[in-house]
């Protein structure tokens, strides 16, 4: 099975290298796609080591006459973000292509999972709110996020659903 995880820049993106390993040991082909943001928290190499794979950081790191994240959007299977911040959910909703994986996602067409992470208040907020019911309404299936202390210091819900809980929604 090819999947294509999708790693945005909060905090929780740490947990993102656990779930990589995860969805390797359960059988998956996973390639790896990050967000410039998602890179200051953990990096490629990370999850090149846990993937086998490269990790596609950038729209124009290839010379290649067919881009690698439309090849990547035709071959995987499904597609997991997490964490998925506010960000990549607004831009998702929105039709906003600007880095690797937001052009990634606007050109795949098969299920997509997102798992939420950021602040309570950040989660709450209309313009959020608003993203995640039009994802919906597109038929992407969102998974969380948990209520818990947040990196920030605060506590609601707004943090990425644990590993565990993220894969019993993956067709695995």
């Amino acid at each position: 099975m090819n999947i294509v995880l999708g790693v945005s820049g909060g905090i929780a993106a740490y947990k993102a290298a656990d779930l990589c390993s995860k969805l390797v040991q359960h059988g998956c082909n996973v390639q790896v796609i990050m967000t410039g943001s998602a890179q200051e928290m953990v990096t490629p190499l990370t999850f090149a080591t846990l993937s086998k794979h490269n990790v596609i950081t950038d729209l124009f790191n290839s010379y290649e006459c067919r881009p690698e994240h439309v090849a990547v959007a035709d071959t995987a299977d499904w597609c997991i973000v997490a964490p998925a911040t506010a960000n990549i959910i607004g831009k998702y909703a929105n039709g906003i292509a600007d880095d690797a994986l937001s052009t990634f996602l606007l050109t795949f067409r098969k299920p997509v999972w997102l798992a939420p992470a950021m602040n309570p208040n950040m989660w709450q907020s209309p313009a959020v709110q608003r993203n995640i019911a039009q994802l919906q309404l597109d038929g992407v299936k969102i998974i969380g996020p948990a209520y818990g202390h947040v990196a920030c210091g605060a506590d609601g819900i707004g943090r990425m659903e644990s590993v565990e809980n993220i894969l019993q929604f993956l067709p695995l």
